[in-house]
C-alpha cells in the first residue's frame, strides 16, 4: 500500500469519525436548546440527580423490609421451595446448612404514609413521607464489581458509559464553570476496608470524553493541579491557554479530530474551575445550623456527611449529576455491628440533605436515589448466634428509595416473600430503574443512544424495557 492509499484511507475514517461524533454533538446541543431534541419524553420532572451509590449492598431486611414472621424458623434451614435452586457465591455455596437469620432490629411505621423503617434510622423517619420505597429491586450479576458495573453502565463488562455520562450527554450542563456530572467518594465505618472502587464506574465510555465524571477527592486537593505552580498568576495562564488553544485549533483543522475540541473545553473548564471550585468548597461559609444539621462529621473533609452537604452545594449551582459512593456495606460476617456504623455514616447526613433541598426549593427539581447494587441473602453465611451473624450476596430481590422530583412520596412499591428472598409482585430491574431516572430528566431512554461499533447503543440495553410509572407522581 502506498502513502497515498494509506493517506486516504485515513482521511476517510477520520472524516467519518469526526462526521459521527460532530452529530451527536450537534443532537446534544439541540437538546441544550430545548428544540427538536430527539431523545425528549415530555416535560422533565428533575433537572438533575443526586445518586447516593451505597457500594457493598446494604441487607434490606435489616433496614427497609420487615418479615417478623420469621423469628419462628430461625437456625432453620432455607426451604427449597423458596430457593429454588438459584445460583450461590463461592463464599457461601460450600455451606452443608442455610440457616435463616431474622433480623434481630425492630421495624416501626413513620409518617402518614406509615413507612416502614429498621430501627437503625433514627433521622430518616423524620423525612420518611417524602420516601418512594422500591423493595423488589432485581439484577443479574452476583458479585460485586460486574454487579457495580452493571447498575452504572447497564452492563456486567467495562467500557460502557455510566449513567451520570449518559445524563450529560443527553442533557449538556446549564453550568459552565463546573463540570456536569461530579463524583464524591468516601468510605464507610463500618467496613473500611470494604471492595475498591474504580474510575471507569464514572467513565464516559465511548461518549465523547468531555461527559466522564470528574471526580473530586476525599483527602488533600479536591482537584489536582487546579491550582497554579508557584511564580505563575492567573493573566499568565490565561496567555498559556490562549497560545496552547490556537495550536489545538490548528490541530483540530488538519485533522479533524473531535477529541481536539474536547482537550481545548477541558483546558477552558479547567481554567474557570480553579475559581468555582474554592468557592464550591468553602463550607466555612455555611451557617452553623446547617452544619449542625448534617452532623458532627460534616467538617471532616471526605466523610459522607461532608459529601452530602457538596452534593446539595453543587445542586444549587446546577450540576446535573451528583453521585456520591459510600463504601462498607459488604456485610459477610459481623453484620449487626458493621451496619451500625453504616446507619451511623448515612443516616443524619442523608435526612439533612433531603431536608435541606427541600428548605431551598431544590427538591422540587432534583431525583435523589439511595441504593446499592444488590440486596443480602436472610441465610446466614457462616455461624448463627443471637446477637451475630452475616449475609452473602442476593440479586433476586433488595431494596432501593427515591426522593424529590417526580416521584411518589410515602409510597412502597413491589413486595418479597416471607423469605425475602423471591419478588412476589412490582420487580423493578436495574435497567427498568434507569430507564425511570432519564424518564424523570425528561429522557426516552429508548432514544438516548450512540452510534458504537454498528450498534446504536444505550444505557439500558437491547431487551424491552419500560420506565416505572407506578412510582412516579
Amino acid at each position: 500500500m502506498n502513502a497515498q492509499v494509506l493517506s486516504d484511507r485515513l482521511n476517510r475514517r477520520v472524516f467519518l469519525g469526526a462526521s459521527s461524533a460532530g452529530l451527536a454533538g450537534k443532537l446534544a446541543l439541540a437538546g441544550l436548546a430545548g428544540d427538536g431534541k430527539p431523545w425528549a419524553a415530555g416535560a422533565p420532572k428533575a433537572k438533575r440527580v443526586i445518586y447516593l451509590f451505597q457500594s457493598g449492598a446494604p441487607s434490606q431486611m435489616d433496614l427497609f423490609d420487615p418479615k417478623p414472621g420469621l423469628e419462628k424458623h430461625r437456625g432453620q434451614d432455607l426451604p427449597d421451595s423458596i430457593r429454588k435452586g438459584q445460583r450461590l457465591t463461592t463464599m457461601t455455596s460450600g455451606q452443608s446448612k442455610f440457616p435463616v437469620a431474622p433480623s434481630i432490629f425492630k421495624f416501626a411505621r413513620h409518617g402518614q404514609s406509615g413507612l416502614w423503617l429498621s430501627e437503625l434510622w433514627k433521622y430518616l423517619p423524620r423525612v420518611a413521607d417524602e420516601l418512594c420505597m422500591v423493595r423488589a429491586m432485581r439484577t443479574e450479576a452476583i458479585n460485586h464489581d460486574p454487579a457495580i458495573t452493571f447498575a452504572q453502565t447497564g452492563n456486567q463488562l467495562p467500557g460502557r458509559p455510566s449513567i451520570g455520562a449518559w445524563v450529560s450527554y443527553g442533557l449538556g450542563s446549564p453550568n459552565r464553570d463546573l463540570p456536569s456530572y461530579v463524583v464524591l467518594t468516601s468510605f464507610g465505618s463500618g467496613r473500611p476496608d470494604d471492595q475498591p472502587l474504580y474510575d471507569r464506574l464514572w467513565s464516559s465510555g465511548f461518549l465523547p470524553s468531555v461527559h466522564q465524571g470528574v471526580k473530586f477527592r476525599n483527602k488533600g486537593d479536591a482537584v489536582l493541579y487546579l491550582s497554579n505552580p508557584p511564580g505563575v498568576d492567573r493573566q499568565a495562564r490565561r496567555g498559556t491557554l490562549d497560545r496552547l488553544s490556537a495550536l489545538n485549533r490548528e490541530h483540530l483543522g488538519a485533522v479533524g479530530d473531535p477529541e481536539i475540541e474536547t482537550r481545548i473545553s477541558q483546558y477552558e473548564m479547567a481554567f474557570r474551575m480553579q475559581s468555582s471550585v474554592p468557592d464550591l468548597l468553602a463550607i466555612d461559609k455555611e451557617p452553623r445550623s446547617t452544619l449542625e444539621m448534617y452532623g458532627p462529621d460534616v467538617t471532616r473533609p471526605g466523610s459522607y456527611a461532608a459529601n452530602c452537604l457538596l452534593a446539595r452545594r453543587l445542586a444549587e449551582r446546577d450540576v446535573r449529576f451528583i453521585q456520591l459512593f459510600h463504601m462498607g456495606w459488604d456485610h459477610h460476617g459481623g453484620l449487626p455491628n458493621a451496619i451500625r456504623g453504616q446507619c451511623r455514616d448515612t443516616d443524619q447526613a442523608t435526612t439533612a440533605l433531603l431536608v435541606d433541598l427541600r428548605q431551598r426549593g431544590l427538591l422540587d427539581d432534583t431525583l435523589v436515589v439511595w441504593g446499592g447494587e444488590f440486596g443480602r441473602t436472610i441465610y446466614s453465611q457462616g455461624g448463627l448466634t443471637a446477637e451475630n451473624y452475616g449475609r452473602d450476596h442476593h440479586p433476586r430481590c433488595y431494596s432501593l428509595f427515591l426522593a424529590g422530583a417526580g416521584v411518589r412520596k410515602g409510597h412502597t412499591h413491589g413486595t418479597t416473600d416471607d423469605y425475602c428472598y423471591n419478588t412476589v409482585e412490582g420487580g423493578v430491574h436495574v435497567n427498568e430503574l434507569n430507564a425511570t431516572i432519564l424518564q424523570l430528566l425528561g429522557i426516552d431512554h429508548d432514544k438516548l443512544t450512540y452510534p458504537h461499533l454498528g450498534l446504536q447503543a444505550r444505557l439500558t440495553g437491547v431487551e424491552p424495557v419500560k420506565p416505572v410509572r407506578e412510582i412516579m407522581a
